[in-house]
This record gives structure tokens, sequence and C-alpha cells, in this order.
């Protein structure tokens, strides 16, 4: 993957503050822009497992609840997933 340098200015009393604690303000700030880039679905949810180099699909479950950042799962997704629990009943295969 191909990386790209960004340069942001901050005042330093800023800084220091966001600092205090011990965060990585280069880490801070990527997970920031991913964060607001998943939330405006710029990116998907492998994409931002990938950037942060979070290893699975839980790992970026976790960051995301953890941010705040819910999985993007709309009224088509609920259909698809009703009708796909409907086939399996039909087939057997799902005793309820």
């Amino acid at each position: 993957m191909n990386l790209m340098q960004i340069t942001i200015d901050v005042p330093d009393e800023f800084a220091e503050r966001l600092q205090r604690d011990g965060n990585d303000l280069s880490r801070k700030a990527l997970e920031a822009l991913v964060i607001e880039a998943y939330r405006t679905e710029v990116i998907t949810q492998y994409q931002v497992g990938q950037i942060l180099g979070l290893r699975s699909r839980f790992a970026v479950d976790a960051f995301l609840k953890k941010s705040k950042v819910y999985l993007h799962y709309d009224e088509a997704d609920l259909e698809d997933d009703r009708q796909t629990l409907e086939q399996l009943r039909q087939q057997g295969k799902l005793k309820i």
C-alpha cells in the first residue's frame, strides 16, 4: 500500500493537551480521518481494517464500537437477512 504523508498545523497548547495521556498524535489523526471516512461511507469496513492495520473483522468492529461508529446496516440489509432466514427455514436447515 502506498502512503501519503499529510502535515497538520496544530496550536502547541492543543497538541500538548492531546499528548498528555501519551497519545500518538499521528495515529489519533489517522483514526479520526478513517472514522469520518467510514461514517460518511467513503470507505468500507474492510478498508478501515486495512488502513489501521487491524488484523480481523472483530478488531475492526471493536474499534468502530469504541469510536461510537456503528456498522452500516440498512433496511435492504435487513430484508436480505429476513429472506435468507426464511429460505433456511423452508429448507429445514434452521429450526426456530
